[in-house]
């Protein structure tokens, strides 16, 4: 049995997921691993050499090589063919950022929740949150909660900034879709669509009956799928090399 990729270190998440076509309705979408992208990002954009690009993403010369290509194939096909990109998935290991000052650890709580807050109400705009309010849950009670600042994080960073506070599920408003798609590349749940009181939302959830909409997100992104800021809008495990 072939030994399970090693994990690639992403250095900078993308921060669009999707792109289409203006002059044509793509039927397909071709699907380009984050950690392919992101080889792309070093090699051609950065500037890097292969060499360069195994130690930042800590993997050998000859992975890069099959990512580079791989990549470079998938766009050329996306390009061509007026097909549909998507940038989601792949074994990668994410960014990770320092919580505030005085933001507790998750511990060994059973689920960590988080909530895009503002004085009190779940704010409705995930990309431009300023502060997540994070409750801990044990067997469908909330038994701790905190406010952490984002600290200005994009939200390209915010999906990082989560998963580096050890947050298992994540409740909001009006999400982009290429949030939701950094969200699912790093294993958190998401709950969007859902407003009034941010305590009664964490409570609803821990407690298993949280109203929440599936297919929530930010419409006036549809065609480059970014994070809202607009009044208008409503896994891998990895072992070896």
């Amino acid at each position: 049995m072939p030994r399970p990729p090693r994990c690639r270190r992403i250095g900078q998440l993308p921060v669009y997921r999707s792109f289409s076509p203006d002059d044509a309705e793509p039927a397909q979408a071709v699907r380009l691993g984050v950690d392919e992208f992101e080889a792309l990002r070093l090699l051609d954009l950065e500037g890097l050499t292969q060499d360069e690009c195994a130690k930042r993403m800590t993997v050998a010369r000859t992975t890069v090589t099959a990512m580079y290509e791989s990549a470079r194939r998938k766009v050329a096909d996306a390009l061509v063919g007026g097909k549909r990109l998507l940038i989601a998935g792949g074994c990668c290991e994410y960014p990770r950022f320092e919580l505030p000052c005085g933001a507790e650890k998750k511990g060994n709580v059973e689920m960590r929740i988080a909530v895009t807050y503002e004085n009190g109400e779940i704010f409705q705009h995930f990309g431009h949150t300023a502060q997540f309010k994070l409750y801990d849950a044990e067997h469908g009670t909330i038994t701790g909660e905190q406010v952490v600042d984002t600290n200005g994080s994009g939200h390209g960073a915010l999906a990082g900034f989560l998963q580096a506070a050890g947050v298992d599920a994540l409740i909001c408003g009006g999400i982009g879709m290429g949030a939701q798609m950094a969200l699912a590349d790093a294993g958190i749940r998401l709950y969007a669509g859902v407003q009034g009181s941010a305590d009664d939302a964490a409570r609803a959830l821990a407690a298993g009956t949280l109203q929440y909409d599936p297919n929530a997100r930010c419409d006036h992104h549809e065609h480059h799928d970014g994070d809202c800021g607009h009044a208008h809008c409503g896994e891998h495990h990895c072992h070896g090399n």
